[in-house]
């Protein structure tokens, strides 16, 4: 038997490898020079992420010693930390350096970014009253000298701490805390235009105004320097019955805003002495990462950089197209009885997912409306459509997810709203997250009730519908709509489990129907009809779907496997996988379509749906995978994969060395979202 090891890419590890792949986007001359900023942005909300919920987790199981072997790819927790921090810090070091050249690269198009020693006397005057006038009144200056444990310090905040020596007959030092508001004012601000642009980081704004601060002291020198913090951030929730589940939900929420510190991350040229006495006084244990860095942290604010430059430092605007068997002035409904649609979004304009709702509400024939809800955008036209249907007498459910992890105040607060507004609202299922995107919409025709159903891949989302790539399957098909039926049945009395004919359905049965299908292909390739297995996702962890593929490749089944995040699973290993093909495309949209197809001898079967092959979709989340049945629907995904397959410009190879090549093909340049867009734009010179 192979080792874990030597089977298993542990998913913490293989995720640094995919956050390193944003890092090679900002690393890439190719894209346009605000987008790189962008990616370093994108890079570091990434890994903040990662600390307050995978490495926070991860450092709960030290506890367990050997016991976790098994759950963590074959590593003992401490091994697994340890090699966590080596390769952040490998990775911040990398992502400093881009950042050095980027400035350098904002120089060249005359955007420069200067610090507080570099102004001109007429920029010094702005920065002076810029501070007065608008930094001031939200500046909070905390003496830390003399205190033996400090405050609770904000996650995802950025702090100044400060030094003051005094003069010759007072040499203790003054230490202080400032926190850089950046909430209230912006993260950048731009100077007056002086030939050239000018943009100020707001704490080197601050840093230039330190004497407006600390006049009252008599300091001989001061400097400062930015600390950063990470908490743990998963949700605790108690099983005291005796209280709403919102508000237990409230409450950690709160207390998430004091979680145990798991990271710091402070300018590599702070003074020993502060930094020691912060350390001491912020609750780090060993297992607790300190990371050395730059001037400035916090860089998931260079995911709102400003072009201060021509439109050719950005992507060039692609508009959503409408899907051609859609009209928004017309009915989607006496389209959808006709025939399946499916959008791909964010080629194709989300806005018809909205007209469905909003024409679902407006109908005088509809009776109710049953939706699940993940995360949604702060100003929602979904809720919108959903509160007009409620007003307008039809029956409205949202079944909503209050842990959804880091909308939960949002949730909570479209939960408040919607029963406001006479909408019922279940949360979901006790012990599991309702991740599933499905909705399913009754009206009466001739005296009897049909059905119509949306099911999808995303999140319904207007903000995110806009960069991420996800699938929205609309139908009227009965075999799906008896099977919706069932689902919402479950949400309503969570100790009965249904049984689907069609739908693919987690916690009970994804697990096993996928593996039916493998072996499906296994035994084809037994009988020698033709075996192959394509698959798209997000994330690919879970151990025995892994090992099942494994099997499957022993017997000559063709597999192709575009991951973009996390994959455990090690490709082109003669005697393990010398079948199996991976790759993850990471461009200017975030992949998140899923999709299946198993060749099944021939008569392929297609299926998109929100579950990843992780053990977390399969056995602790409602999800929903559908069929499509739709042979015209059929014959696109299989094109679509094939477009997204062939990309030699975007795509990296998932390999042993979990190294990130780019793929080389001969040929043309191929770039799979672009072709992708030319495709639905209905191009046919591909």
């Amino acid at each position: 038997m192979i080792s874990l090891k030597k089977r298993i890419v542990n998913r913490d590890l293989s995720w640094l490898r995919f956050n390193s792949r944003v890092l090679q986007e900002a690393a890439d001359p190719r894209v346009p020079l605000i987008e790189r900023w962008r990616f370093l942005g994108i890079f570091s909300n990434n890994l903040d992420e990662f600390f307050r919920v995978r490495y926070a987790s991860i450092q709960r199981t030290v506890v367990l010693g050997d016991k976790a072997r098994n759950e963590l790819g074959g590593y003992l927790p401490q091994e697994l930390l340890h090699e966590i921090s080596d390769e952040v810090q490998r990775q911040q070091e990398w992502g400093q350096a881009i950042h050095d050249e980027l400035v350098r690269l904002l120089e060249v198009e005359d955007i420069v970014i200067p610090n507080e020693t570099e102004l001109t006397k007429g920029q010094q005057e702005f920065v002076r009253q810029f501070f007065i006038e608008k930094v001031s009144p939200t500046v909070f200056t905390l003496l830390i000298d003399g205190l033996q444990r400090l405050p609770e310090l904000k996650d995802r905040s950025i702090y100044l701490a400060i030094k003051m020596t005094g003069r010759a007959n007072n040499k203790q030092p003054k230490y202080a805390l400032i926190e850089v508001p950046t909430d209230l004012i912006g993260r950048f601000i731009e100077l007056p235009k002086y030939g050239k642009r000018y943009i100020m980081y707001l704490e080197d704004l601050i840093r230039y105004n330190l004497r407006y601060i600390f006049f009252i002291f008599d300091y001989e020198d001061i400097s400062a320097h930015t600390i950063k913090i990470t908490r743990d951030a998963e949700l605790d929730i108690d099983n005291d019955l005796s209280r709403s589940f919102i508000d237990k939900v409230s409450r950690s929420l709160r207390n998430r805003r004091t979680g145990d510190p798991v990271r710091l991350v402070f300018d590599q040229d702070i003074p020993k002495d502060l930094l020691d006495y912060i350390v001491h006084r912020v609750d780090l244990d060993p297992n607790d990462s300190l990371l050395p860095g730059g001037r400035y942290h916090n860089k998931r604010d260079y995911i709102k950089f400003p072009n201060a430059g021509g439109p050719e430092l950005e992507y060039p605007k692609l508009e959503p197209l409408y899907h051609p068997d859609l009209d928004l002035e017309q009915s989607h409904f006496r389209v959808i009885r006709k025939k399946d649609v499916l959008l791909c979004t964010p080629y194709h304009t989300f806005s018809h997912y909205i007209r469905f709702l909003r024409e679902a509400a407006l109908d005088p024939d509809v009776v109710s409306i049953r939706i699940t809800l993940y995360r949604l955008a702060d100003k929602s036209r979904v809720i919108s459509a959903l509160i007009n249907a409620a007003k307008n007498g039809k029956q409205v459910t949202v079944v909503i997810e209050l842990q959804a992890r880091f909308d939960e105040e949002a949730n909570i607060r479209w939960t408040q709203e919607l029963r406001q507004e006479g909408v019922r609202v279940i949360f979901g299922v006790n012990g599991l997250k309702v991740h599933s995107k499905v909705c399913l919409i009754s009206r009466k025709e001739g005296g009897k009730f049909r059905d119509y159903a949306a099911l999808g891949t995303g999140n319904l989302n207007e903000s995110t519908s806009r960069i991420y790539t996800d699938y929205h399957l609309f139908t009227s098909d009965k075999r799906i709509t008896k099977d919706l039926h069932r689902l919402f049945e479950f949400f309503e009395a969570n100790y009965r489990v249904q049984n689907y004919d069609h739908l693919i359905v987690s916690p009970h049965f994804t697990r096993s129907e996928i593996g039916k299908l493998i072996d499906a292909e296994i035994d084809n390739a037994k009988n020698g009809l033709p075996a192959r297995i394509w698959m798209k996702m997000n994330s690919l962890s879970d151990e025995e779907l892994i090992d099942k593929l494994y099997e499957a490749n022993a017997y000559g089944v063709e597999i192709k496997l575009v991951v973009r995040g996390i994959c455990s699973l090690i490709p082109g290993v003669q005697g393990l996988s010398e079948h199996i093909e991976a790759i993850s495309i990471v461009d200017r949209f975030l992949e998140h379509t899923r999709l299946f197809i198993f060749e099944n001898g021939g008569h392929p079967r297609y299926f998109i749906g929100s579950a990843d092959l992780m053990k977390r979709n399969l056995d602790y989340r409602v999800e929903v995978t559908v069929p499509i049945h739709d042979k015209k629907i059929q014959k696109d995904l299989k094109e679509q994969f094939r477009i997204i397959w062939n990309d030699n410009v975007k795509a990296r190879v998932h390999t042993r060395e979990n190294d990130n090549p780019y793929r080389g093909i001969d040929g043309p340049e191929h770039r799979s979202q672009m072709v992708l867009y030319s495709y639905f734009g209905g191009k046919t010179d591909l």
